[in-house]
C-alpha cells in the first residue's frame, strides 16, 4: 500500500501506539490500514468412493488439478464461498457438507478452508475457470499433477480418514 485510501496521502509503515506490529498509517488523517490474510473456501466434493477434481483455467496453476476452491467475497460465510465456488467451477452443487480442513499458509496471508461435501446429482461440468472436470478413485488422483500444496494434503487427509471411516477436523500450517 502505498496511499490513503481516506485522503490520498502518502502511508508510512509504522507501529501505531498500542499494537505490536507494522502497520500502513497515514500521518495525514491518522487512519491505520489493516491488512488481514485472505480466505479461499472450496470442496472435497465426493460421489460414492470418488472425489471430483477440476483441471484450472487460469493462472496461476494453469492445467494442473485442484479441488474447486476460491477466495471469499465480501458479504459471504465460509460455506456460501464454498457452494459458488464449487458451482463455478463445477456446475454441481453439494450437500452434507461439513468443515473439513483449515490450513493456513502465514507466508502468503492465505488461509484455505474445504468442507467434506456430497454431490447432490452426478452431474457437473466445467465452469469458466476449468478446462474439464472429472470424478477420480483415490488410485487415480493425479498426484504429481495438483495445483496446490493445500489441495494434496486435504486430500491426503481425506483418503487416510476415509479408510478409517472416522473424520476429525484438520487444522495445519504450511510453511514455504
Amino acid at each position: 500500500m502505498k496511499f490513503c485510501s481516506e485522503c490520498g496521502t502518502r502511508v508510512t509503515l509504522t507501529i501505531p501506539k498500542g499494537d505490536d506490529r507494522e502497520r500502513h498509517v497515514c500521518p495525514a488523517c491518522n487512519t491505520i490500514h489493516y491488512q488481514n490474510p485472505n480466505i479461499i473456501a472450496g470442496t472435497i466434493p465426493v460421489l460414492g468412493d470418488q472425489v471430483l477434481l477440476c483441471r484450472r483455467a487460469i493462472e496461476p496453476r494453469y492445467g494442473l488439478w485442484t479441488l474447486p476452491a476460491g477466495f471469499m467475497e465480501n458479504g459471504e460465510s465460509t460455506i456460501e464461498a464454498a457452494r459458488r465456488e464449487t458451482w463455478e467451477e463445477a456446475c454441481t452443487r453439494t450437500r452434507c457438507e461439513e468443515l473439513y480442513t483449515v490450513i493456513s499458509i502465514p507466508s502468503i496471508n492465505q488461509v484455505y478452508m474445504f468442507y467434506r461435501a456430497e454431490l447432490d446429482k452426478p452431474e457437473f461440468a466445467p465452469g469458466q475457470e476449468s478446462l474439464e472436470v472429472n470424478l477420480f478413485d483415490e488410485k487415480d488422483i493425479p498426484w504429481d499433477k495438483l495445483a496446490f500444496r493445500t489441495v494434496a494434503r486435504t486430500l491426503e487427509f481425506y483418503f487416510m480418514d476415509r479408510h478409517r471411516k472416522q473424520f476429525a477436523l484438520r487444522d495445519e500450517t504450511l510453511t514455504f
